[in-house]
């Protein structure tokens, strides 16, 4: 299992995976867009769906761990870290 760090940006006209960014401390994330409006969990949803698909796996192998209500969060795969930047193109 592999925990990504991502950044969700909600109301998206162009929902998608976007590229994978440094933040200031050097730790990589992820962007991806989606086109929920950030309500009573729909955007969060909405990520889980998206990254599922893009991984291959099932939406309930994919887990939003830590940041429900931010856009910064922490979302756990079943997949090691090089297959999982492999698959979401970084």
């Amino acid at each position: 299992m592999a925990v990504l760090s991502i950044r969700v940006t909600p109301r998206s006209s162009k929902p998608g995976i976007g590229e994978w960014k440094t933040d200031p401390s050097g730790r990589p994330f992820l962007e991806v867009r989606v086109a929920a409006a950030p309500a009573d969990g729909a955007a969060n949803e909405e990520v889980i769906k998206l990254l599922a698909k893009q991984l291959g796996v099932a939406k309930g192998a994919v887990e939003i761990v830590s940041g429900m209500t931010s856009r910064l969060k922490r979302v756990q795969a079943p997949c090691d870290e090089g297959e999982l930047r492999e698959r979401l193109g970084g």
